[in-house]
């Protein structure tokens, strides 16, 4: 697999400090993050953080968002540190904030402009939740024509199934996607010997409620054959 650093970008969704509660294994999440992220910067790859912002006002939020008693938003509240990166992970001063206001990195937002005009063809995504603004994004960057590398160990979600069920989808129906562990980013980037699972036709991960975590297994089983260098 092919992954020219060189136009290649970190985006880190939504790894806020709401997201610290409720999140199914945040804590090893947030370590998985911070390694790949210092990874990353060893070899100048940009690392780009999206926020999920909610207007303390109540303006622009998506339709039915939950409100408080004073009807004000409950979760990413604009007023509060919920918004704010979780502080393992915190931005360095040239890395790139992006605020929106949807679950899509892209949606309304100046990201798609800052990637392409830094010439970025590949990005490394990962974040929170996966089965809502992960998922929307990767979407979203697939659709712009960008070669996209989710990295399923620092997604997260509310429960297992929600996390995996996303994850499967997103393997089935992205056929430009490849799937790492940190772990296995980290070395490729590295130069090192390195596995990852890759898309080779439509729906080849089908799943059903009994047999989700046994075709989830598949994405670390059926992994490409290693290779070196990190291209």
């Amino acid at each position: 697999m092919t992954l020219d650093t060189t136009k290649t970008a970190l985006i880190i969704i939504d790894m806020q400090n709401e997201s610290q509660f409720g999140i199914h294994g945040v804590d090893n999440i947030v370590d998985s993050t911070s390694k790949l992220i210092a990874e990353c910067r060893k070899h100048n790859i940009p690392i780009i953080y999206t926020r999920q912002i909610n207007r303390l006002d109540a303006v622009g939020l998506s339709k039915q968002e939950p409100l408080n008693q004073d009807d004000e938003p409950v979760f990413y509240h604009s007023g509060t540190d919920a918004i704010d990166i979780i502080d393992a992970i915190q931005p360095e001063s040239h890395d790139i904030v992006i605020d929106k206001y949807r679950w899509s990195g892209f949606y309304q937002t100046d990201l798609d402009l800052i990637l392409r005009s830094m010439g970025i063809k590949h990005i490394i995504l990962g974040g929170v939740v996966t089965d809502g603004c992960v998922m929307t994004s990767v979407f979203d960057a697939y659709f712009r024509d960008y070669q996209v590398n989710l990295v399923k160990d620092i997604c997260g979600a509310t429960n297992e199934g929600a996390h995996m069920s996303s994850i499967l989808t997103m393997a089935n129906w992205i056929y430009n996607l490849a799937i790492f562990n940190s772990s296995e980013m980290i070395k490729k980037l590295s130069g090192q010997t390195y596995t990852f699972w890759e898309s080779t036709y439509p729906d080849q991960l089908q799943f059903t409620p009994e047999n989700l975590r046994d075709v989830f297994a598949r994405l670390d089983q059926e992994t490409q054959p290693s290779q070196q260098g990190a291209d």
